[in-house]
């Protein structure tokens, strides 16, 4: 008899790490973790951990034989600048990855006859606007609005929102009785920026990095232009945004894609917000023409009103208490 269980991909990273903690406290289901790494030595003791790779379709297969998953936080990915260097890679991680798990959960809600939960993270890479004009004119930009993403890692979670919309609504159509669909839902995160682990590939990079050379005395020259604004919002809140979504009725979800965003800042001005903390920082701009092209085919802000609306999202860490109670602290004791 397979044994009921949760999954997160990808869970080494600091989502991951964070699902486990909470839900090892909150939930009544056994957490069944997957990454290409270890898992701190603290959360052993709080799930099932597997060194494995989502691409393994053996392992897959065991864990199919194993385990009836309730839900699955799909985390694993290669992000966007990374993608840049090895798209053939990003595709085989982002694509196949994604589709293996959807099939996964699509064959078990049919056999248990009750929607496997599917969560998964996208990312504002999904949008791609022409021109800074448009980007200045377009400056709140909602779901449905302008997806013409330029990079691999966008193409990627695109095609992936609407694969997993597929297997939520139309997943063998044409067969004479109707399945039992996989519950598909996704979240639109914009830069995410954490105290506690350093960048690993994004676009949206520059922020935390110049807070985490600042933290350390180190010189930082960044990859944008001053004048670059973005969405932004601190790690915690993308971890809650996570597990809200995950808990809302079903009945109440009015789309399968939201964006979450917490504040928007231009890139001086996160350097002004780093000074106040570390006045000795020594913080230059240097854009490099590729990526300042793709931060600039990125909406300045993210329309999350659905998500306020259909299941009460809100951040609890606007721009200063972000800065003030969670980035700076921990970022010092950090690095003290």
């Amino acid at each position: 008899m397979r044994k009921k269980a949760i999954l997160i991909t990808g869970a080494s990273g600091e989502i991951g790490q964070a699902l486990i903690s909470n839900l090892s406290q909150t939930g009544s289901l056994p957490l069944l973790s997957l990454d290409l790494h270890s898992l701190p030595q603290e959360l052993m003791s709080r799930c099932t951990h597997i060194v494995g790779d989502v691409l393994d379709h053996n392992l897959l297969a065991r864990l199919v034989t194993e385990y009836e998953f309730e839900a699955i936080y799909h985390l694993a990915a290669l992000l966007s600048t990374r993608s840049e260097y090895s798209p053939e890679l990003a595709h085989q991680v982002n694509v196949d990855g994604t589709m293996a798990l959807l099939q996964v959960a699509a064959e078990q809600s049919q056999r248990r006859g009750k929607p496997v939960t599917f969560i998964f993270p996208s990312s504002i890479a999904a949008y791609g606007m022409p021109n800074l004009v448009v980007k200045a004119r377009d400056a709140r930009v909602k779901e449905w609005q302008w997806n013409n993403p330029t990079t691999m890692y966008g193409c990627n979670k695109l095609y992936c929102e609407q694969l997993g919309i597929y297997y939520s609504k139309h997943y063998q159509q044409l067969s004479a009785t109707r399945p039992t669909m996989l519950d598909f839902r996704s979240l639109r995160f914009p830069g995410l920026i954490s105290a506690y682990t350093t960048p690993s590939g994004g676009t949206t990079d520059y922020g935390p990095e110049m807070l985490h050379a600042a933290a350390q005395g180190k010189p930082y020259a960044c990859f944008v232009r001053e004048d670059t604004v973005l969405p932004f919002m601190a790690m915690t809140d993308a971890v809650n945004a996570l597990l809200k979504l995950a808990a809302a009725p079903a009945g109440s979800l009015s789309h399968a894609i939201y964006n979450v965003t917490s504040f928007s800042l231009s890139a001086a001005d996160f350097r002004d917000q780093v000074l106040r903390a570390f006045p000795d920082a020594q913080i230059t701009f240097e854009p490099d023409v590729q990526r300042q092209g793709i931060v600039d085919s990125w909406p300045a802000e993210l329309d999350d009103s659905a998500a306020r609306y259909d299941w009460g999202w809100e951040p609890e860490y606007g721009l200063q208490r972000a800065f003030d109670e969670y980035l700076v602290p921990n970022i010092r004791r950090r690095y003290s």
